[in-house]
């Protein structure tokens, strides 16, 4: 692991390395003790290209949904500048449940963009780790200026699922 900024503090006031930060949890999906720190894992492994752990903190019921190749091109062919968690819910050990508020900045084709997102996290009592349910405000699919997504392309949430599964059934 290396001494670099962690992806999830570029935007914080306080920059912690990627081995004092989400380093360990990109590890192992199980060592998350919060749903923020999962889900600032989740953002991490974008920016890092480890679609596997993406898949892994997916609920299980989820996972099925899960496009690697659209995910794989979407996560590298952008330019990630940070994030913004505003606000959470809940989500501390010994909760079933966690909503974390954050805003994922990143450029594509050029654009810098911003994706604004309410994320319900679960604990998952089998895998003793905390998984990425759904976007509660999917009704709000972010604004993308320029070349919209394809229905199989991945969703520009980072859910995981295809778009035309996640915010464009929304927009249906």
């Amino acid at each position: 692991m290396n001494d670099s900024i962690c992806p999830c503090r570029l935007m914080a006031a306080e920059k912690l390395s990627l081995a004092a930060c989400c380093g360990p949890n990109l590890e192992a999906p199980s060592r998350a003790p919060t749903a923020e720190a999962q889900m600032r894992a989740r953002y991490s492994a974008y920016v890092l290209g480890k679609l596997d752990f993406i898949h892994d903190t997916m609920a299980p019921e989820t996972r099925k949904e899960f496009d690697r190749k659209s995910v794989a091109r979407w996560s590298s062919q952008s330019q990630w500048l940070g994030l913004e968690v505003q606000a959470t819910e809940n989500g501390q050990p010994g909760d079933a449940e966690g909503v974390v508020e954050f805003s994922a900045h990143f450029t594509a084709e050029g654009k810098k963009q911003e994706h604004h997102e309410r994320a319900l996290f679960r604990f998952e009592p089998t895998e003793k780790a905390w998984v990425f349910v759904d976007a509660l405000n999917r009704i709000k699919a972010p604004v993308v200026k320029g070349p919209q997504p394809g229905r199989n392309d991945p969703c520009p949430c980072g859910s995981g699922k295809k778009f035309k599964k996640c915010h464009g059934a929304a927009a249906a």
